[in-house]
């Protein structure tokens, strides 16, 4: 039996991007040994795949627990237990070794093996050469002297001559690179840079929610609006994720044809004074079964999020952070899939930006009603060539 080595990130999302991959590659017959976070075994084995604690044995903190981005303790990770993942590689014996482009380690380790490897992309369009210009001018950098010595150590012990504290954007393979997205979201000129490249989309779930009852509760016919901004922005970008959702609460407590129902992505945030006249607040929601109801999606236009959107046909209120979502925002707008809440990027929003924006919502209500089931077609022609994607990964063994 071929076996495939997969490396996967504690990051929720980048986990969300390998469900699939790990679920075609046990369908396909192949042994798909998945070496992520704990919290991610009973998902990994549901899948068809074989659970290797990665993080439990070799920590990020014990490598890292100082730098930010905190993707730059990936590299760290890389540059310290590189040989130690490697030997956990071997006794495995990959024909193939896939990693979350955030898995520094996965490159490396592969490297060390010799085997051929395939890197999953993380975001939208994140060509490496942009964004290795634009990282090491963010403000939220700051790196620990255990980087540096990681970055030395790359460059010197395991030959990776461009390894930067930013290393988790130039992890592209020159045997094969998976795209989390239908290929009409990467432009023919951008394509380039990811060369060779498979579009397998980022979808995790493909079935319609068991009946049960409404996220959204009684909403009498209102229109049911889903406000999220994910997970990691809290990170960074706290105040204004909670200036935003204040004014969002605050003009849809007003409207009495809307349910709003806000997630706050386990952020750990006690936000429950945002609830009001039709808002409601919740820790965390099943945002596939959420998604499914909806009728308007606000998001910051994370990968996973923007396609499940697409996928179930919901216009999307445009409020983008920092990292790949300004671009993917841009790009849902030119497909005609989504409207801006703010000119520039994490500006203030008042009422009356929104109501302005649901305005515009209304006014293309038609034309985004085609947009959306043009974009449905593209996800559905994507998952229809996932298996495809899976023999291109298998030959390479």
């Amino acid at each position: 039996m071929r076996r495939v080595a997969l490396l996967c990130t504690p990051e929720t999302g980048h986990f969300g991007r390998m469900r699939g991959i790990i679920a075609h590659v046990a369908a396909a017959g192949a042994e798909a040994a998945v070496f992520t976070h704990r919290r991610f075994q009973r998902e990994v084995e549901a899948l068809g795949g074989t659970f290797h604690d990665l993080y439990g044995r070799y920590p990020i903190e014990e490598a890292d627990s100082e730098s930010h981005p905190v993707s730059c303790r990936h590299v760290s990770h890389a540059g310290r237990f590189a040989e130690e993942v490697a030997s956990e590689l071997r006794a495995v014996d990959p024909a193939v070794v896939v990693y979350d482009s955030f898995a520094v380690v996965g490159l490396v380790a592969a490297r060390l093996l010799e085997r051929p490897y395939v890197c999953v992309c993380s975001g939208h369009n994140l060509n490496p050469a942009r964004f290795l210009e634009m990282l090491p001018r963010d403000p939220r950098v700051k790196l620990s002297p255990r980087c540096h010595e990681a970055v030395a150590r790359l460059r010197e012990r395991y030959g990776i001559a461009d390894a930067s504290p930013f290393s988790y954007v130039s992890t592209l393979s020159p045997h094969l690179n998976v795209y989390g997205e239908p290929p009409e979201y990467l432009d023919p000129a951008a394509r380039e840079a990811f060369e060779p490249v498979a579009f397998f989309g980022s979808l995790a779930k493909l079935d319609a929610p068991p009946p049960g009852p409404s996220p959204f509760g009684n909403a009498n016919g209102a229109r049911k609006v889903y406000i999220s901004f994910g997970t990691v922005i809290w990170r960074y970008y706290a105040p204004e994720a909670v200036r935003a959702l204040e004014a969002l609460g605050e003009a849809l407590a007003r409207r009495k044809d809307m349910r709003a129902l806000v997630s706050l992505g386990d952020s750990g945030r006690d936000l429950k004074a945002l609830a009001g006249p039709h808002v409601r607040v919740e820790t965390y929601v099943d945002q596939w079964r959420v998604l499914a109801e909806a009728d308007l999606f606000v998001t910051h236009h994370g990968l996973n999020s923007t396609h499940e959107a697409a996928f179930w046909r919901v216009p999307m209120l445009s409020y983008p952070f920092f990292w790949d979502q300004p671009a993917l925002a841009a790009k849902c707008a030119e497909l005609g899939i989504a409207v801006p809440l703010a000119r520039e990027l994490r500006a203030p929003i008042s009422p009356k930006d929104v109501d302005d924006a649901l305005d515009r919502v209304d006014a293309q209500r038609d034309a985004m009603r085609r947009r959306l089931a043009a974009a449905r077609s593209y996800e559905e022609q994507v998952l229809a060539g996932r298996a495809a994607v899976t023999r291109r990964i298998l030959d390479l063994a």
